[in-house]
Formats: C-alpha cells, sequence, structure tokens
C-alpha cells in the first residue's frame, strides 16, 4: 500500500507543492507526472493505479497552476523547471522518470535539455512542437472570452479548439472526453480568470527549441492518432531529432488521448518506465471500436 504526503517548497518566492505516493516495494525511478497548463496535482487515477505498484508517484501544483502562488511576469519556463529540480532536491534522488503531456510536455523537456543527468527516462504526449495560425488565433479568442467575463463561450471554444470533432475520424469516448475537458476549463476559468488567462497565454506562447534534440536520456514520444494541436507526423518528426527515441501513435484519439485511453497510455508508460516491452502494449493491438465507446474513465 502507497503513503501519501504533500510537501510544501518554494522557488523565487513563490510558494508551490507537490504531492507523492510512495511505494515501498518500487522497482524503478521516481515518475513525476506534469500535466497541461491549468492541470495540477490531483486527476490523474489511472496513472496512479497502473504506476503505483512499482514506483513513487509524484504529482505537483507548480508555480501558476493549482493551489500555488500566481507565476511572475515574463517568461516562465526557466523557473517552472528549477522547481520541478526542486522536488527532486527534495525527494533525496538521483533521478527520476519525467512523464508530461501537453505544456506538461513542454516542460519535462526543457527540464531534460536543462538537467539531463537527473532524468532517467522521460515520456512525452501531446507535444505542442508546432502550433497552427489557425489554432493560436482560436485559442487566443478563446481567452478574450475568459477575461470578458464569458466564462462559458471560454470552454466551450477552447475545448473545441484543443479536440477532433470531425466525425469521420474515429475518437473513443469523444463526448465524455469533451465534457470532462469543458467542464474543467469551466471550473478553472469560474475559479480564478485571471491566473487561468495567464496560464493559457504563456503555454501558447512559450517553447523550448523542439529542434535541437535531446541526448542522453531513454525517451517514448505518443500522441493522438487524430492531434489537432500537434499532429501525429509532426511527432515522429520531432521524435527524428531525439536519437534512440520511441515514438508511438495510438489510434482512435486526439490531443485529449489521456482521456479517451487513459488505461492504455498507462500501460505503454508503465511499460516504458519499467523496461518492459512495448510491443504487446494494448494501445498497439487491434481492438475493437465498440469496446473502446462503451465507457469513459473513471473521472469523468
Amino acid at each position: 500500500m502507497s503513503d501519501e504526503s504533500i510537501r510544501l517548497l518554494s522557488v523565487s518566492a513563490v510558494p508551490y507543492s507537490y504531492r507523492v505516493l510512495r511505494q515501498p516495494d518500487r522497482v524503478t525511478e521516481p515518475v513525476m507526472i506534469l500535466g497541461g497548463a491549468l492541470q495540477g496535482m490531483h486527476g490523474w487515477p489511472a496513472m496512479e493505479d497502473h504506476l503505483g505498484p512499482v514506483a513513487d508517484v509524484v504529482t505537483a501544483d507548480l508555480p501558476g497552476m493549482g493551489s500555488a502562488g500566481p507565476l511572475p511576469p515574463g517568461p516562465v519556463v526557466a523557473l517552472l523547471c528549477k522547481a520541478v529540480e526542486g522536488i527532486i532536491d527534495d525527494l533525496g534522488v538521483p533521478q527520476i522518470n519525467l512523464f508530461g503531456y501537453s505544456f506538461g510536455a513542454t516542460l519535462a523537456f526543457a527540464c531534460a535539455q536543462r538537467f539531463p543527468r537527473r532524468i532517467a527516462r522521460i515520456a512525452l504526449g501531446g507535444v505542442p512542437a508546432e502550433l497552427s495560425a489557425e489554432l493560436l488565433a482560436e485559442c487566443h479568442q478563446a481567452i478574450r472570452c475568459l477575461e470578458n467575463g464569458d466564462f462559458e463561450s471560454f470552454a466551450t471554444m477552447a475545448a473545441k479548439a484543443l479536440m477532433c470533432l470531425d466525425e469521420e475520424r474515429h475518437v473513443a469516448r469523444r463526448r465524455l472526453a469533451y465534457r470532462y475537458v469543458r467542464r474543467s476549463l469551466l471550473h478553472s476559468a469560474q475559479r480564478s480568470p485571471h491566473a487561468a488567462a495567464d496560464s493559457l497565454r504563456r503555454a501558447l506562447s512559450e517553447h523550448p527549441d523542439f529542434t535541437g534534440g535531446l541526448t542522453g536520456v531513454r525517451t517514448l514520444i505518443f500522441s493522438g492518432e487524430h492531434d489537432t494541436v500537434t499532429s501525429a507526423a509532426r511527432h515522429r518528426d520531432f521524435a527524428a531529432t531525439v536519437p534512440g527515441s520511441r515514438v508511438v501513435t495510438i489510434p482512435d484519439s486526439d490531443h485529449w488521448v489521456i482521456l479517451e485511453r487513459a488505461e492504455d497510455v498507462a500501460d505503454l508508460v508503465t511499460r516504458f518506465f519499467t523496461d518492459a516491452p512495448l510491443k504487446s502494449a494494448p494501445c498497439l493491438v487491434p481492438v475493437a471500436r465498440e469496446e473502446l465507446s462503451v465507457a469513459g474513465p473513471a473521472y469523468v
């Protein structure tokens, strides 16, 4: 049974916290999970269920997220990387495994570039390696609705911008995922509209160099087949800049593959972090489409 604790830290006078589920019988380095711009330390049950038996699982409210203090003006990726490194130091371990999704992939990749010796393995999903002008325009229009106090329109527009709603492309649990994403965005907007707008704007504008590659860190890169934020083809191009990386395209999913195929993503990542074979992972084995759309994740 894992033991849960929450630790309070600060970076550049900004308070933040992290949560750790300790596993006494762990078989790999601790796994830190970094999510999207508005995701904090809670909301990763599938990942915790799969990773909990084999590793300490770490989630965080980094500066600007969840219960943490607000981000200061100016670029923030370097500050957030310092916050992540502060967690590694506080854990008292030489290395961790790092999982990053969406903006979390941006941050995880930047961390691995800055201190690769602290990262044993890195899994990057939904990497925002290239954002189209159309997507940026839609997201900024949604942010303007948020700033004008129209939270309902913001949540609807942002959810639609980040999902594949083309009915000719099969996406498992599309309706459930859409409702969950929209509800989460609405909750963030109502709780702290200024912080939500600021976090989203920074996530859209600040990125590491995704063309410079990464060496010395075992890397897995995965994406949904119908990701409309960054295409599966662009993910493969990005993977080509990371020597020795593994790249996986998960069928019947879009940018929100972590919701639509939550169990499969968790299984894939657990295999990677424990050096188990990936070729027999469920997401790489043909599955009946009907089975994929029976029910959504437990937290939807």
